[in-house]
């Protein structure tokens, strides 16, 4: 049996992206800028539903939005890069102009729907989900459902500490990398994340002791993540999941800390995040019907 089409969002920073799934297959749209002002939003979310409406006859449309979304109040709280979408019932309001149903969920649990629905984590029913990028972010998937949290704080490994006073954020990212390299340089540089790894590889000893300590710090947040959730998969996705040393390096540094806590029996299973530019679009997908199973 043909399933419905649905209309897909995925809200961002800097653009705003558009698809319609239908028979698990994504067609992506012309992305758009994203809006400086609420009324502007609205506006161009709601010609783009249209459009979706009268092209594929849409039945509902799925969000994957920034900041923590609350899937009992449709409002999107905490803070992000576009301030006009959070602390009022969006959902509700989007629901009125589009005349369909809507689902929002926040980005990273997207992306962690995604892979454990058909991407990296599909033959399992628990994963956590790490995205390494300006800091660190995810999700936790129990049961192939998001973990949200009493403080809708599930998934925010980024706020853990490696030290006493270091969180992971600082730590385990290429721009952290980055920003301690450059800091530390004389005179002060200007590097990326990315040349940083490409000095460490030339053998720049400063630029080495960063992008070690990256992968201890990622290795001791992975470990310590193992022992508290016990999943049966870490997915770890973020530019850097692409670099090919990262998880033979970071399985390294588990295999250390093991061989120091002796006690310690389970070796976590990391793999790199199979869905890139698409898991927030196909995760909201999964949302929707994980919010309105008999809408399917």
């Amino acid at each position: 049996m043909k399933m419905s089409n649905l209309g897909l969002i995925g809200i961002g920073g800097t653009s705003i992206k558009f698809a319609v799934m239908g028979n698990n297959q994504l067609k992506k749209l012309d992305p758009v800028k994203t809006p400086k002002t609420l009324d502007e939003f609205y506006t161009e979310l709601t010609e783009k539903i249209t459009e979706m409406k009268t092209d594929f006859a849409i039945t509902g449309v799925g969000i994957s939005s920034p900041g923590a979304v609350n899937k009992q109040t449709g409002v999107v709280e905490g803070a992000s890069a576009i301030p006009y979408i959070h602390n009022f019932p969006i959902q509700q309001a989007l629901e009125e102009r589009f005349g369909l149903p809507v689902s929002m969920e926040n980005d990273a649990n997207c992306a962690a729907l995604a892979e454990v629905d058909s991407g990296a984590g599909k033959d399992v029913d628990s994963l956590l989900f790490l995205i390494i990028g300006t800091g660190v972010g995810g999700s936790v998937i129990i049961n192939h459902k998001i973990w949200h949290g009493a403080h809708l704080f599930g998934g925010e490994f980024g706020y853990t500490l490696v030290d006493d006073e270091n969180t992971l954020s600082n730590l385990a990212t290429s721009v952290g990398i980055a920003q301690r390299y450059n800091i530390a340089s004389k005179p002060v540089t200007d590097y990326s994340g990315k040349e940083v790894f490409d000095l460490a590889e030339k053998g720049d000893f400063r630029a080495q002791k960063e992008v070690q300590t990256m992968y201890y710090s990622l290795a001791k947040g992975i470990y310590n993540l193992q022992y508290s959730f016990d999943p049966e998969l870490i997915v770890l996705g973020g530019a850097v999941s692409n670099n090919p040393h990262l998880i033979p390096e970071v399985d390294k540094e588990i295999e250390k800390i093991r061989k120091v806590v002796k006690i310690a029996s389970i070796k976590p299973q990391i793999v790199s995040c199979e869905y890139t530019d698409e898991a927030n679009l196909r995760g909201a997908a999964v949302d929707f019907d994980q919010t309105y199973p008999k809408e399917k």
